[in-house]
C-alpha cells in the first residue's frame, strides 16, 4: 500500500484547482477572472493564476514539465505568445502544445493547463 498522500487545493464539488502527488503538481485548466479582457489581458491573468497555484505547491514556472494551451481563436496565437514569451524564464521554457478549441464559455479566449515538479 502506498504511503504517499494526494494533496488537493481549492476543492470544489466538481473539481479541484490543483492536486499534488509524488512531487508533481497538476493544475486544472486556468481561465481569466475578467473575461472582458482582450487576449493579452486574459493570458496575463491566467499566467498569474498559474504562478499563484505553483507557489502554493512549493513550485514555480521554472519547474513546469508541460503546458497545454487552448485558444478559442488561433488568430490570437501571436498576441498570446507575446505575453507568454515575457513570462517564461529563458532556459526554462517548458514543452508546450497550443491548439484551437471551443472553450466552455464564449467569452473565454484562452485556457492553460500545466504540470510541474514540486
Amino acid at each position: 500500500m502506498s504511503s504517499k498522500i494526494i494533496q488537493r487545493f481549492e476543492v470544489g464539488a466538481r473539481m479541484s484547482e490543483m492536486s499534488v502527488y509524488n512531487g508533481i503538481a497538476h493544475l486544472a485548466g486556468q481561465i481569466a477572472d475578467d473575461a472582458n479582457a482582450d487576449i493579452s489581458g486574459q493570458t496575463r491573468q491566467v499566467l498569474a493564476s498559474i504562478d499563484t497555484l505553483l507557489e502554493r505547491a512549493g513550485s514555480n514556472k521554472t519547474k513546469i514539465l508541460m503546458a497545454q494551451i487552448f485558444l478559442a481563436d488561433v488568430a490570437d496565437f501571436a498576441a498570446m505568445n507575446a505575453v507568454w514569451d515575457a513570462w517564461v524564464v529563458p532556459g526554462s521554457t517548458p514543452p508546450r502544445a497550443t491548439v484551437q478549441a471551443a472553450l466552455a464559455r464564449p467569452e473565454w479566449r484562452v485556457e492553460i493547463v500545466v504540470t510541474a515538479a514540486v
